[in-house]
């Protein structure tokens, strides 16, 4: 794997493989080229990190800031700590913090390109980054950016070249539209839609069917903080600490190479997230099949965040019809074989099956059915 990167670059050299690669084996990790060498700086947005292979940023030419420039004030006005700001505000505010900005931009075909961008969680507590695919157009000599959630992004996915047959059927088999809120429970607790235990039941957690793992968080928020409680967090067990997908999709290594962050996004509807991975296999859009390895427990922030000891921060993620993923209620759905119910603070609720409970603590096997 590649070493730590340098805490801010211009331009980062990576060599990537091609954006639909064929369905890995779930026991065989896709070699990584040797990375490619460093292309000449460019001026960056100020607080904004850039990685670039150096075929793309010669393939982009002159016109590589302008991409950078545009998807960066996307993801500025988008997160959810500087929405509404200036991106140069927004970027001050988020270095402030010890936060970075990052663009990484992958691949690049005349007049479009893609990669994955992301904010930093902050360093000071548990908790998980933001981040988005995205995709860029260039119309009218103006580069037209879209993250996922943008309707930009949903008419890039229909006609980007750079976006394969199955990725773009990953993306538009969702079974959810955007459900109306639904009512309150107690503890500010929020019930998932309706039918939400059926469409979640061909999903496993985060490791082998027919192994165990120990639940060590109930269901909290993404970034331990604010929003639906989305995330549990598993550790230990004699599943060998192997994170698996839970089940077939596209997959994308959110920090690239060496990052311990993986988002799959599966047919139905929903995607998963994956992150404080150690010994990461890199994905870049690529189809995957069920229990897909994608590294193993460990304490990566390659993103930000913070982790005490070495486990799996896995989050549940719903696309709608504008393929908005957002972090979903864990509340009512089945997962694994377990339903989920939210506790009375974050991090405190279970898992039921057959009349069991499994709160933190609990060794659960995953379970198919």
């Amino acid at each position: 794997m590649l070493s730590g990167l340098p805490a801010r670059i211009a331009v980062t050299a990576f060599a990537v493989t091609g954006l639909l690669a064929a369905a890995p084996s779930a026991r065989t990790a896709p070699r990584v080229p040797a990375a490619a060498s460093a292309t000449a700086a460019d001026p960056s947005p100020s607080g904004v990190t850039v990685k670039m292979p150096a075929a793309v940023a010669d393939r982009l030419g002159t016109d590589r800031k302008a991409l950078v420039d545009a998807v960066s004030a996307d993801v500025l006005s988008r997160a959810r700590d500087t929405g509404g700001l200036a991106p140069a505000t927004a970027a001050d505010r988020l270095a402030a913090e010890g936060r970075k900005v990052v663009v990484d931009v992958r691949s690049a075909s005349r007049d479009w390109a893609r990669g994955v961008a992301y904010v930093e969680a902050s360093r000071a507590r548990h908790g998980a980054p933001e981040g988005w695919l995205y995709l860029a157009h260039r119309e009218n000599g103006r580069w037209v950016s879209g993250l996922e959630g943008d309707r930009e992004f949903a008419a890039h996915v229909a006609g980007s070249p750079l976006v394969g047959a199955a990725e773009r059927q990953s993306m538009t088999a969702y079974a959810e539209r955007a459900a109306a809120p639904q009512a309150p429970e107690a503890h500010g607790a929020q019930v998932s839609p309706a039918g939400a235990q059926a469409n979640t039941n061909g999903l496993l957690l985060p490791w082998m069917p027919d192994h165990y793992m120990t639940l060590t968080g109930g269901p909290h928020a993404h970034d331990s903080a604010t929003g639906h409680w989305s995330a549990l967090d598993f550790a230990g067990g004699n599943a060998s600490g192997l994170v698996r997908s839970s089940r077939e999709g596209t997959a994308t290594s959110m920090c690239g190479a060496g990052g311990g962050w993986t988002r799959v996004i599966h047919p139905g509807g929903f995607s998963t997230d994956y992150y404080h991975m150690r010994n990461a296999t890199y994905y870049n859009g690529t189809a995957i099949s069920r229990s897909a390895l994608l590294g193993s427990i460990g304490t990566d922030t390659c993103a930000g965040g913070y982790a005490t000891g070495p486990h799996v921060h896995w989050s549940l993620r719903t696309y709608d019809a504008n393929y908005n993923g957002q972090y979903t209620w864990l509340n009512g759905r089945t997962i694994g074989g377990w339903a989920w119910w939210n506790g009375s603070s974050q991090y405190s609720g279970c898992g039921t099956r057959l009349g069991v409970t499994a709160c933190p603590g609990t060794a659960i096997y995953n379970r198919t059915g």
